[in-house]
């Protein structure tokens, strides 16, 4: 097996060296790899792989290390090998990803990226993509930024009046309503002093620009609803208004096409909507608060026969990826708007709103959200449409009515997992990406409260928190030994008590009349209890 690579990728470059190659070459690959996801430099090999060598000018590793420290902005530290394979020698350049925005000595800005047929190509790397790279990076806020050709006059006095509602009813920070409309800005960074003058930020006017001059400073600030169902557009509308203008009118859209039904659970009816409100309230949040304001794309929502699509421009940040989602520290690619809307009251104010768009999924017994639909380009959540497990709905409405409190993220996923039938320990955690020790704790948590149990290693939900309306018995027979543990556990109850009723096994077990008449029947037909009586008044006893 060879050492060196077979094709090109976003990660791999080969250059021939026969003649020689260019130091202004080798080191725009280098200043294109540190800009992208970094990679390796392969000298001595032709583009559709065939090794023919490097050039004896560059066998020195150090040199070649020396020369692209030397002509890189800021320096680049590289690793160069020489890998010998087919019985020719190649330089092997290791570049690693850069946290700053790298140039040639000459400064020239390069960045890697693949064209059409999946080949890579390094391009130049415009003015505005130096913003949109940084602000990847984490190392640039773009709402904080100061917009000079703008004036406090661009600020709308009607949306200033909204946010203050907004305030009032979403019980966002009170001490904001206490303060005039100059200190109100300045608290919120709608408003930077450059001097002795105040400019609105990138924020302010997101969140309260005039709607004429955010079209003309911000382009980019563009939102979409559409309904669809199946090839019909019932609604396709298109927004360029402040974003607490738009957050209103999408939640408002949303309940027109968010039909709800109802859940009884003991004396309550339980509303339950197709789609999670809080889920679509986060979703949407994230997609104004993460979006990539640099991009002259717009934030999507689509409602269609499959599901719900929240989309917005911009990849994952930084340390973000599939997953990781639950798990990493949160942060943002707009750090001051994300702030915003924690302090009015929009947003989770721990920074955790993504919890609350799997819970929202989670409680009802639905499938989680997903975003592996997510490309280099946009961040896309899909919430599928689905009926909601009622069974389930109501075992985690017990618990958390019993516990005092929600279930956290963890427990909820893990139970979702459980939900699909038994489950080995690393087959969860290859769906939940929960840390080993952590994993451990949560699924021990839920076997000591009974949602959940072991047997052989694997785990499953608890048949008597998960009352499904299935028939138990099929659940309890996945394995001989649950089956005989039911049987024993109503032996052992039909000793203590004398005799059993099949209201004592249905309390016992958690599970339907017609699912603890068969356990019964069973039991009489092996000769371990009679039937005594009949109708209402029958009983099983031991010895009738």
């Amino acid at each position: 097996m060879g050492i060196v690579p077979k094709h090109e990728d976003l990660l791999t470059e080969f250059k021939s060296d026969i003649d020689k190659l260019g130091d202004n070459e080798i080191v725009e690959a280098v200043v294109a790899f540190a800009n992208t996801e970094g990679g390796m430099l392969y000298l001595g090999v032709e583009d559709d792989g065939c090794i023919t060598g490097v050039h004896e000018k560059h066998r020195d590793v150090i040199g070649a290390s020396a020369m692209i420290a030397n002509r890189t902005v800021p320096s680049v530290s590289v690793r160069a090998d020489i890998l010998h394979e087919d019985g020719c020698d190649v330089l092997e350049i290791s570049v690693p990803k850069s946290r700053a925005i790298v140039s040639t000595s000459e400064g020239k800005i390069l960045r890697r990226r693949l064209k059409a047929d999946g080949s890579p190509e390094n391009i130049p790397m415009y003015p505005y993509e130096i913003n949109v790279r940084l602000s990847e990076l984490g190392a640039l806020d773009y709402s904080s930024q100061i917009v000079r050709s703008a004036c406090i006059e661009d600020l709308d006095p009607n949306e200033r009046i909204r946010l203050r509602k907004i305030i009032r009813i979403s019980k966002g920070e009170s001490q904001l309503l206490e303060l005039d409309d100059e200190e109100l800005d300045k608290a919120l960074c709608f408003v930077k002093s450059d001097g002795n003058k105040l400019y609105p930020t990138v924020a302010g006017l997101l969140m309260i620009g005039r709607e004429d001059r955010l079209r003309e400073l911000i382009p980019t600030a563009v939102s979409s609803f559409q309904v669809l169902e199946g090839t019909s557009v019932r609604m396709n509308e298109q927004y360029s208004k402040p974003l607490l203008a738009t957050f209103e009118i999408f939640l408002n859209n949303m309940k027109a096409w968010n039909p709800e039904r109802e859940i009884n659970y003991g004396l309550l009816r339980i509303p339950v909507p197709e789609f999670s409100e809080s889920s679509f309230r986060e979703g949407l949040v994230n997609a104004f608060c993460h979006r990539d304001y640099t991009m002259l794309q717009s934030v999507r929502v689509a409602v269609e026969d499959e599901g719900l699509t929240i989309s917005s421009p911009g990849t994952f940040i930084e340390g973000v990826n599939l997953s990781n989602l639950l798990t990493t520290e949160p942060h943002s690619r707009n750090p001051v708007l994300s702030d915003i809307f924690k302090r009015i009251g929009l947003a989770e104010r721990t920074g955790r709103g993504i919890d609350r768009i799997f819970e929202g999924s989670i409680v009802f017994g639905r499938p989680l959200p997903d975003y592996s639909e997510s490309t280099g380009a946009y961040v896309k959540l899909f919430i599928q449409r689905s009926k909601p497990d009622v069974a389930f709905a109501k075992m985690i409405a017990a618990e958390e009515k019993r516990i005092g409190r929600p279930l956290s993220i963890n427990s909820l996923l893990v139970l979702s997992v459980l939900q699909s039938g038994n489950a080995s320990f690393s087959a969860i955690q290859d769906t939940v990406h929960i840390s080993v020790p952590r994993l451990k704790a949560v699924i021990g948590s839920l076997v000591s409260s009974g949602l959940a149990e072991e047997s052989s290693g694997r785990y499953r939900l608890s048949p008597k928190a998960y009352k499904r309306e299935r028939e138990t018995l099929d659940y309890l027979q996945e394995t001989e030994i649950d089956f005989h543990r039911a049987e024993d556990m109503v032996m052992k109850l039909a000793k203590e008590k004398g005799e059993v009723t099949r209201s004592d096994v249905i309390s016992l077990l958690g599970i339907g009349p017609d699912q603890a008449y068969r356990i019964l029947r069973k039991l009489v037909k092996k000769g371990f209890v009679e039937l005594c009586g009949s109708g209402k008044g029958a009983k099983y006893r031991i010895g009738c």
